[in-house]
């Protein structure tokens, strides 16, 4: 497999594994799964769908993940980035169509992978995935207040969208349990406080224990708390998934193909900026489209083993690294211990209250908001920038991901356009009398009826417009076009100065050119416009080019 671009980083490091890496990846592997167990729990059920769904996902995506990726230490697995997006189509389409939509998005980035798609990734702007993931943020704090305070809807209410939840807790604001909120405190700061005294034992663990001890041992305090399991059912042993219920008609694969793109979309730069944080924290090099890949094939096992969409997470992945783990053998020990709990110890999750779980998806949500980067960004960034984060942010909250990348996209995209058309000038050479002027040992001899003009910055439809601005007077017999500084050029411009040059022909003007660089010259030869204008009227320079010009 040498030189093969999608080979499994485990094939690489394989061959100088030894004893001593074996134990760090054992050790290591043990403590992310300690860690990812109630996050996985909590992040399923901020999904919509059934707690033991997260440990699925975990474990298998987390297993095909590392096995198959294209990062040393990426441990993959259901992530907060998802949640919004998971409820939503569970609460639309159903759990078909979430099946539906993932094997997709799967498909999806098995081609990005295989057609080296890797790179692309890097043209979604920063400003777009700080908007989405701070909305993506609030969406899930705000939607634990339920839980935090203990919340009861009414019968039917089942609300999806953030502000029909807001309107549902405003209604339930009667139903508020003060046993809840005590939970739900202490088990929050458990998770704010533990952390600055102890780094060994992940405090989501911690506040899950003393959480479930408080609801089973102080009396009276199990009134008004909801734990997982009065709430959901919860299953041990292996999933059983039932594909012949599935519904995977065209009109569903059709009404879920948006969800699809944006769950590859998404699962494609959340594990590539996953991979960055890794290499720069191990010093390796990651392998994109081999990553890309394995994200497709973690995602068709995750829902085949009763899961939901994964990625890579970025938190799971420093902790790794931060407890010795550098091989993928860690992810897989990872998968492995969290398969041991789903076989024997999946029912005592059902003692896991409520507010708790609540209380680790705030901090969730506080860790993977990045408010500072936010803030920073408003205080510091172009107007047009922060315009597209913030808009980006707020159609992420009041709508879905869906339709906050698109639209962020188009306007970054206008907006870059815009920005480039507005680098792009074209300026006429002004006239001085040599002997008048102190520099004139810099300037060039121009005949009267010879006219030059500089274009500055690529030619593209958004500039091509300025060829307009190229004038001549009734004496000038000859035009000069300077283009060193012109970079690309494209369909558009080409035509703006194919008719620039029909209407020089029709004045009867001569037309040279001076320096065309190598992209804008195979752009004229193509077309025919080299051959139209003649070969010998491009010039290399600009003092060839005048001299031409005097002859002409």
């Amino acid at each position: 497999m040498k030189g093969f671009y999608l080979k499994p980083k485990l094939f690489s490091v394989i061959g100088s594994y030894d004893k001593g890496q074996l134990i760090k990846d054992l050790l290591a592997g043990i403590i992310v799964a300690i860690i990812a167990l109630p996050l996985s729990i909590a992040l399923a059920l901020a999904s919509g769908v059934e707690p033991a769904c997260g440990v699925y996902t975990a474990v298998a995506a987390g297993f095909v993940v590392s096995f198959f990726g294209g990062s040393r230490v990426q441990i993959a697995g259901p992530t907060a980035a998802f949640a919004t997006i998971v409820a939503g189509i569970v609460a639309t389409h159903g759990m078909d169509g979430l099946f539906v939509a993932t094997i997709l998005a799967g498909i999806m980035l098995i081609l990005m992978g295989v057609f080296k798609f890797g790179g692309l990734i890097k043209y979604i702007p920063y400003t777009i995935t700080t908007g989405f993931t701070a909305g993506i943020a609030v969406t899930i704090l705000l939607g634990q207040v339920k839980d935090f305070f203990g919340l009861v809807y009414a019968n039917g209410v089942r609300p999806v969208e953030l502000l029909e939840k807001m309107h549902a807790n405003i209604e339930a604001i009667g139903t508020f349990s003060p046993q809840a909120l005590l939970v739900g405190a202490v088990s929050l700061l458990i998770l704010i406080v533990y952390p600055k005294f102890e780094k060994r034992v992940p405090p989501s663990l911690i506040a899950v224990l003393v959480g479930a001890a408080m609801v089973a041992f102080i009396p009276g305090l199990g009134e008004g708390v909801f734990t997982i399991g009065e709430l959901y059912t919860i299953p041990s042993g292996l999933p059983q998934v039932n594909f012949a219920g599935m519904d995977f008609s065209i009109a569903k694969i059709t009404a879920v193909f948006p969800d699809a793109v944006t769950i590859a979309v998404l699962a494609a730069i959340e594990s590539l900026l996953s991979c960055v944080v890794a290499d720069s924290m191990i010093g390796s090099r990651h392998n994109s489209n081999a990553e890309l890949s394995a994200q497709g094939l973690a995602n068709i096992a995750s829902v085949l083993f009763g899961g939901i969409p994964a990625t890579g997470a970025i938190a799971r992945t420093a902790a790794n690294v931060k407890n010795g783990g550098r091989t993928p053998i860690a992810g897989m020990v990872h998968a492995v211990v969290l398969l041991l709990v789903l076989l024997f110890l999946m029912p005592y999750a059902g003692l896991i209250p409520m507010p708790t779980i609540a209380a680790i998806l705030f901090v969730v949500a506080y860790n993977m908001s990045e408010w500072r980067k936010f803030v920073h960004t408003v205080k510091t960034a172009p107007k047009s920038d922060i315009a597209v984060m913030v808009v980006t942010f707020v159609l992420t909250v009041l709508f879905d991901l869906v339709v906050a990348i698109e639209v962020g996209m188009i306007m970054a995209a206008l907006l870059f356009l815009k920005r480039m058309s507005e680098q792009t000038e074209v300026t006429s050479w002004k006239y001085i009398e040599q002997e008048n002027d102190e520099d004139s040992i810099e300037l060039r001899a121009v005949p009267k009826n010879v006219r030059v003009y500089e274009i500055n910055g690529p030619l593209f439809f958004g500039a091509a417009d300025k060829m307009l601005d190229i004038t001549f007077k009734e004496y000038t017999s000859c035009l000069v076009l300077r283009m060193r500084a012109v970079t690309a050029l494209d369909a558009t411009a080409m035509n703006a100065l194919e008719d620039l040059c029909q209407r020089c022909e029709k004045a009867g003007l001569q037309v040279v050119f001076s320096h065309v660089n190598e992209q804008p010259m195979k752009v004229m030869q193509k077309a025919g416009f080299v051959e139209r204008v003649g070969a010998d009227h491009f010039c290399p320079n600009i003092d060839s080019a005048l001299a031409l010009a005097e002859k002409l």
